[in-house]
């Protein structure tokens, strides 16, 4: 029997895939799926500022790597991952590039682009990539917004 107030037992992990390919409109498809997603895991409707600021964040960042795909992979992006375990979302987008993403030196402001990866590198606890086949996989991890609720509560 579970003690008022105790953190819950850990979830297995649960993955959400959206095969990609030569579809048309990938970063909107993206963005909708991860918001069905977050919505299936209680993310969403937010209980507070902070989560809806969270799950926004998360939203911008599918984005910027599906967006990255588009721009630097032949054929774009191949997959994207969401998984999430209880305690921390993975976001992972796989592509048919070989070559690892990196940081730019900081780009003017003023411009576009040049931009996506500070943003995930700001936003995300961390990021990183593996090779994946021919090309490889981008992913991002961060920390569950609901964990906060679930200790004060």
């Amino acid at each position: 029997m579970a003690t008022p107030g105790a953190n819950p037992p850990p979830s297995p992990e649960q993955t959400r895939r959206l095969a990609l390919g030569d579809a048309a409109g990938p970063v909107q498809r993206s963005r909708e799926f991860s918001r069905a997603a977050l919505l299936s895991w209680s993310w969403l409707p937010a209980a507070d500022d902070e989560q809806q600021a969270v799950t926004e964040d998360i939203l911008l960042m599918v984005s910027e790597l599906v967006t990255n795909a588009c721009l630097h992979a032949p054929g774009g992006p191949r997959e994207l991952r969401l998984s999430w375990n209880g305690t921390r979302l993975r976001v992972e987008v796989a592509d048919e590039s070989p070559v690892p993403p990196r940081l730019r030196p900081y780009a003017d402001p003023g411009r576009p682009g040049g931009h996506g990866l500070r943003v995930v590198d700001r936003l995300a606890r961390a990021w990183g990539s593996v090779p994946e086949g021919d090309g490889k996989l981008v992913w991002l991890e961060v920390p569950s917004p609901l964990d906060r609720h679930v200790r004060r509560g």
